[in-house]
């Protein structure tokens, strides 16, 4: 008789209950699984989309569409850039190898890792690279969230591991209310972190140069008479420079041997990508823009200054099996007067930005 009394209570208490009020929405971000009426407080995941223009004579930046650009994104990827915490030892971020002076590239010929090893190339610059097509100088990853992955785990180079990274920046004071408010997660994993650096990489855009601001593109900016026989020389088979460089990007997103080694060769570049000897030797086409500044030049930073670099087309360059068709003064060269090879590098500096490369709302 008991057990029927308290059931009976057990019940009646039931009844009497109120229904739990909350949000019923799933799709929101205080959602309640347990609430039975919706009193109206749902809350739902927003972020701040970050417009990216496109400039004159660029294509449309292809965007991945699970990471669109927000203003939370593209600030947490810049803190990310410069922050010590994805390296092993706490000692070196992104931008120690891509220093913002040096159109986001590094002034020495190999960089340097958290334990003193060197790798074997140039690191590359970081100059509108929202439109590149593949990265790397062996064009081995294509997006720019695959980029970022690998040197956090390059043991030549920040030589720490991702399940390390994660403890750390989930543990960190900051970091998870920044994730939360960019990404609407409650653990951060690597995937999120080079998402948030893809997006701060797409907003490095580079087109406010004095060439960008001469009548060539429709500013009142003056070419001096010797940089304007510059841009005659690159723009014409006399310098031969156009046929890489020739779009308003000042590269063609593709891959050459410009004949700077004789074989065998001791990078095979692209060819160890795609296991083609036809691409042995090639390496990705660098952008011009800021190009006074992103020196040493070349994959394996072999010539300290602009000089060399043309010294080495205007001798002819070496002969190998997969040379570029385009090298066509190949053992002849340009032969270009020290006139010309002057009025060359001075339009060279014309694509020199410096709104870019002294932004200090770029560096922190």
């Amino acid at each position: 008789m008991y057990l029927i009394l308290g059931t009976m209570l057990l019940l009646s208490c039931k009844k009497d209950l109120a229904p739990i009020s909350g949000c019923t929405d799933n799709t929101a971000v205080n959602y309640n699984a347990n609430a039975i009426t919706d009193d109206g407080s749902c809350n739902f995941f927003s972020t701040t989309p970050f417009i990216i223009e496109t400039p004159s004579g660029f294509p449309n930046m292809n965007i991945p569409s699970n990471n669109p650009m927000t203003v939370e994104g593209v600030a947490l990827g810049n803190k990310l850039f410069h922050d010590k915490i994805l390296s092993g030892n706490g000692m070196q971020a992104c931008a120690s190898c891509h220093l913002q002076s040096a159109a986001f590239s590094d002034t020495n010929q190999f960089s340097e890792g958290i334990d003193g090893l060197f790798g074997d190339r140039n690191a590359s610059t970081i100059i509108n690279a929202g439109w590149n097509n593949s990265n790397f100088w062996d064009g081995r990853v294509t997006s720019l969230e695959d980029q970022a992955h690998d040197p956090v785990v390059n043991p030549i180079e920040m030589n720490d591991t991702w399940i390390n990274v994660e403890m750390k920046l989930n543990a960190d004071d900051e970091y998870p209310t920044l994730f939360k408010n960019a990404f609407n997660i409650d653990y951060i994993d690597s995937t999120h972190v080079v998402m948030a650096i893809a997006q701060f990489e797409r907003t490095l855009i580079s087109v406010n140069s004095k060439f960008d601001n001469s009548a060539f593109n429709g500013g009142e900016t003056q070419l001096t008479p010797s940089e304007l026989n510059g841009y005659a020389i690159f723009n014409s088979e006399i310098g031969d420079c156009f046929h890489c460089h020739g779009t308003q990007m000042f590269m063609d997103n593709d891959f050459h041997n410009n004949g700077l080694d004789l074989e065998p060769f001791t990078d095979l570049g692209l060819g160890k990508i795609t296991n083609n000897a036809s691409d042995n030797g090639k390496f990705k086409t660098p952008t011009l823009r800021n190009i006074e500044f992103s020196a040493p030049y070349m994959h394996d930073g072999r010539f300290s200054n602009l000089e060399e670099v043309i010294e080495h087309y205007n001798s002819g360059g070496k002969y190998s099996s997969t040379i570029d068709p385009l090298m066509k003064k190949l053992g002849v060269g340009l032969q270009l007067t020290n006139q010309q090879k002057q009025d060359l590098v001075a339009f060279l500096k014309t694509l020199t930005d410096e709104n870019f490369l002294t932004n200090t709302n770029i560096t922190p």
